[in-house]
């Protein structure tokens, strides 16, 4: 009750102070007009619209690129750490380059190296690479083809997704332990998610980009700044989760592995069956934290253009004025995302720890 009756004395003098130099207070402001543009968003967004609305178009974009930056570094960090403990030189070699390299150079100056790749190296707009009639690749961004019935294919793939998690993990649940099991039902509920998408695409037809002039018209467009963001997260984060790998399998005992080659696995199966789950009461916790660090990384989205939260905020901030406001919404943003974060992964925690050794 002590620091609640600091912070309420605190803010109320914040307030008063505002008040007396005649600076306007408050989130009224979320209710005017924006007046400013956002270049990309999950949402329809126009200068028309309020602030809170450009202020939920930029916490969209940031949930978008924290999520797929998520799975991309987890599953390229796997790869990594596993590479790192391979018998082979040359890929052992490539696994500890990765780690040296992404680990060690700060994320601002690889997103300035990947952007100036995208802006300085691939071909502009009206001249794009093609692949086939599927996707354009320029300066730009990467233009791919999407089904004419989106939303319809994008709404049905999570919802067959998510029954075949459902349905695939109580059929295994009774012949794996209760994390591979899931492990399992969620890679064939992504499989059964994509061929449902695609399957839409054969059915109503494809939404395919095309050049008219100076500008690429069709499908569906991954801007040059998503990309940028989204690879240097992937990139940075992968290179601490490969590490992070590589210790939870060192610290299984040798035991483990030589009774699994008693058993006549091979080393791929010794490590699928026996050594990664046994790992991930030693990876997980630590998993928890390199993902909640990705999603406060994703801000640098800032510095090339991004349109995420934070730089919402600061074209609301030199619109409106009002500074404090602005940067606790993006507080509270960052906030509930890794209490999400820190919540999903206690449960997964929780089983693995309850998990029969």
């Amino acid at each position: 009750m002590a620091i609640v009756a600091l912070f309420y004395v605190f803010a109320q003098n914040i307030f008063a102070n505002l008040q007396a130099r005649d600076i306007r207070s408050g989130f009224d402001f979320l209710n005017d007009r924006a007046s400013f543009e956002i270049g990309e968003s999950l949402i329809a967004v126009s200068s028309n619209d309020n602030f809170g609305r450009m202020f939920l178009a930029g916490m969209l974009n940031t949930v978008r690129v924290a999520c797929v930056s998520i799975i991309t570094a987890t599953i390229l960090g796997v790869v990594i750490g596993l590479m790192r403990l391979s018998q082979h030189p040359l890929i052992r070699l490539l696994g500890t380059a990765h780690v040296e390299v992404y680990r060690n150079v700060p994320l601002l100056i690889q997103l300035f190296a990947i952007y100036l790749v995208i802006t300085e190296f691939l071909p502009d707009s009206f001249s794009p690479m093609q692949f086939g009639s599927w996707a354009l690749l320029s300066k730009a961004g990467l233009q791919f083809a999407v089904p004419n019935a989106l939303w319809i294919a994008n709404l049905g793939a999570t919802l067959v997704g998510l029954i075949v998690v459902w349905l695939s993990r109580r059929w295994m649940i009774a012949r794996l332990t209760t994390l591979m099991a899931t492990v399992n039902a969620i890679l064939i509920g992504i499989g059964a998610g994509l061929l449902f998408w695609f399957a839409t695409g054969v059915a109503s037809g494809w939404s395919l980009p095309h050049q008219e002039g100076f500008l690429i018209i069709g499908g569906a467009q991954a801007t040059a700044e998503f990309i940028t963001l989204w690879l240097g997260l992937t990139m940075f984060t992968s290179a601490s989760i490969a590490e992070i790998v590589r210790a939870g399998i060192l610290a299984v005992p040798e035991g483990q592995w030589k009774a699994a080659e008693a058993l006549g696995m091979t080393r791929m199966q010794s490590v699928s069956y026996v050594i990664l789950p046994q790992s991930l009461r030693l990876v997980v916790p630590p998993m928890a934290s390199q993902y909640m660090n990705l999603t406060k990384n994703s801000s640098l989205a800032v510095i090339i253009g991004y349109p995420d939260i934070v730089s919402v905020g600061n074209t609301s901030i030199v619109i409106m004025g009002q500074a404090l406001e602005a940067i606790m919404i993006i507080m509270l943003v960052y906030l509930m995302l890794n209490l999400i974060i820190a919540l999903v992964m206690g449960r997964v925690n929780a089983s693995v720890v309850a998990a029969p050794r």
